[in-house]
C-alpha cells in the first residue's frame, strides 16, 4: 500500500518539496486485466498528461505505459501521491492502492534505469522495453521539463550501457525469439531464408517479427480464417493463404513455424511427404511452439527434419535467463553509478538558485553601503571612488566565495538538500529569511527524509 511519508522536505508554506516521485502498477502487483484497464495509449496520451499534471499538482509528468506497466513519474509541486492514485482508479473503476507501489527520489530513478534497461521486466533483459520508454518521454514531451527530461536521457543511456558492458541482453529468452535461435542453429544464417507461419495469433506475429529481424527474404501466413492472416502478412510484407492450401508451399521453404489455436494436430506426416520429396536434402526446420502441440510426433521421423517443440524451447530459454542473471551484478553497479551522477545534477539543481540568491543579495548589500560611503567622502576623485567600488567587489566576491563552492559541492553528496536549506535560512536569501531554523534531526537524516521509499512489491 502507498502510505504518506512520515518525514518529508517542506516548504516555506508548509508543503512537501518533492524532486521525483513514481507512482506505478505493473506486471508485480497487478493481473492482466488491471493493467489493461489502466493502460494509456498513444491517442489519449495528451489528456491524460494534462490530467494527471491537474490531478496531483505536478510541475513535469511523463506516463509510461505498456502491457505490462503504467507508471507516472512526477516531479515538482506539492506531495503527488494521493492524487495519482486518485487519477488511477478514476480510470481503474476501484481503488488502484492495493495494486500500486510509490517509489521516490533516488529510489525513483534507480527504478526507471531499471525498467529502461530491461531488468524489471517479465523477461529478463528485453530489448523492446528501451524504445517504449524512449517513446513515452518522446511522446509526452509537452508535459516533462528539465528535471524529467535529464532523467529519461539518463534512463536511456543506462539502457545502452548495459546492453554494451553486459550479456545481459543476449540469447533467447521469450518462445518467439529462441524458435528463430533454434532455426539459425541449422542454417547459421536466416538471411534470405524462406519461412512459412501456420496461425495468426500474438506468439505466431512476434515469431514472424524475430525471422523478418533476421533477414528472411519470404514468409508466407497461413491460418484457418484468412482474413486474420491476411491482416498479419500485410503488416509484415507476407503472403496469405487458407491453411488447407499451404502444404505445396513447404517446398520451397526452409522454416515453419506452427502456432495455432487448433486442439488436435494440424501439421501431419502425410501432408509433408509430397512437398519433401521435391525438396532433394534441403532440411525443413519445423518450430511447434503451440499448445496443445499442432505437429504429431511421426514427422519427427520424416528425413532432413528438425522438428524443436516447446520443451526445446523452454530448455533454451531456461539456460538463457540463468545466463543473464548472472549478469545482474554488473548491470546493477551500471545503475548504481548512473543514479549517484543523476543524482548530484539534482542536487545541484537546488544549490544554484541559492547561491545566486546569496550573491544578489550581497550585491545589493554592497552597492548600499559603499553609496552611503561614498556620499560621506564626495571629495574623492572619479578614480578613488571606483578602487572603493572595486575593492568591495572584490572583497565581496573572496567571501562568497568558499561558501559558493562548499555549497554546491554539498548538493553533489548525500546531505546536499539539508545544506541547502540551512544556507537558506542563515543567509536569509529568498523567502527564507522568516523560515523556522531547520531543526528535525541532523543534515544527514534531513536528507534521508528526501529519499524516502514507500513501496507495494
Amino acid at each position: 500500500m502507498a502510505a504518506s511519508p512520515a518525514k518529508r522536505r517542506r516548504g516555506h508554506d508548509g508543503s512537501a518539496i518533492v524532486t521525483l516521485v513514481v507512482v506505478g502498477v505493473s506486471h508485480r502487483t497487478a493481473a492482466l486485466d488491471v493493467r489493461e484497464r489502466l493502460m494509456v495509449g498513444a491517442a489519449d496520451l495528451s489528456a491524460t498528461l494534462a490530467e494527471v499534471t491537474q490531478s496531483t499538482g505536478a510541475r513535469e509528468a511523463v506516463i509510461v505505459s505498456t502491457c505490462n506497466r503504467t507508471e507516472l513519474y512526477l516531479a515538482g509541486g506539492d506531495e503527488p501521491t494521493p492524487g495519482a492514485i486518485e487519477l488511477m482508479s478514476r480510470r481503474l473503476g476501484e481503488s488502484a492502492e492495493p495494486y500500486t507501489y510509490v517509489r521516490r527520489e533516488r529510489e525513483a530513478a534507480a527504478h526507471l534505469f531499471r525498467v529502461a534497461a530491461g531488468l524489471d521486466s517479465m523477461i529478463l533483459g528485453e530489448a523492446q522495453i528501451q524504445g517504449q520508454v524512449r517513446d513515452a518521454w518522446e511522446l509526452g514531451r509537452s508535459a516533462s521539463g528539465i528535471v524529467l527530461n535529464r532523467l529519461f536521457q539518463s534512463a536511456l543511456g543506462v539502457a545502452s550501457r548495459v546492453r554494451t558492458e553486459t550479456a545481459l541482453g543476449r540469447g533467447a529468452a521469450s518462445v518467439s525469439s529462441a524458435s528463430v535461435q533454434l532455426a539459425k542453429q541449422i542454417f547459421g544464417s536466416l538471411a534470405g531464408r524462406r519461412a512459412m507461419v501456420l496461425g495468426a495469433g500474438e506468439m505466431a506475429e512476434l515469431a514472424l517479427e524475430c525471422l523478418v529481424d533476421e533477414g528472411v527474404r519470404t514468409a508466407v501466413v497461413a491460418n484457418r480464417t484468412f482474413e486474420r492472416a491476411t491482416a498479419l502478412a500485410a503488416k509484415h510484407g507476407a503472403t496469405a493463404m487458407h491453411v488447407d492450401e499451404c502444404w505445396a508451399e513447404v517446398a520451397d521453404v526452409d522454416v515453419m513455424l506452427c502456432s495455432t489455436a487448433a486442439p488436435h494436430p494440424v501439421v501431419r506426416a502425410a501432408h509433408l511427404e509430397a512437398p519433401l520429396a521435391r525438396r532433394g536434402d534441403r532440411p525443413l526446420c519445423i518450430i511447434d511452439i503451440a499448445f496443445p502441440r499442432d505437429v504429431e510426433p511421426a514427422v519427427r521421423e520424416l528425413q532432413n527434419v528438425y522438428l524443436y517443440d516447446l520443451d526445446d524451447l523452454r530448455a533454451v530459454v531456461a539456460a538463457n535467463i540463468e545466463r543473464r542473471r548472472e549478469e545482474l551484478p554488473t548491470a546493477e553497479h551500471v545503475i548504481a553509478e548512473e543514479v549517484e551522477r543523476y543524482w548530484q545534477w539534482v542536487a545541484g539543481l537546488h544549490a544554484v538558485p541559492v547561491v545566486t540568491e546569496l550573491r544578489a543579495s550581497a550585491e545589493a548589500m554592497r552597492a548600499r553601503e559603499v553609496a552611503q560611503v561614498l556620499r560621506r567622502m564626495p571629495n574623492l576623485s572619479a578614480s578613488d571612488r571606483e578602487a572603493v567600488e572595486q575593492l568591495s567587489r572584490a572583497l565581496m566576491n573572496k567571501f562568497l566565495h568558499e561558501p559558493s563552492v562548499r555549497l554546491k559541492a554539498a548538493a553533489a553528496n548525500g546531505r546536499g538538500l539539508a545544506i541547502v536549506d540551512a544556507a537558506r535560512y542563515l543567509f536569509g536569501v529568498g523567502s527564507a529569511a522568516d523560515a523556522t531554523p531547520p531543526s528535525e534531526g541532523s543534515p544527514t537524516e534531513s536528507a534521508r527524509d528526501t529519499t524516502s521509499t514507500d513501496e507495494r512489491s
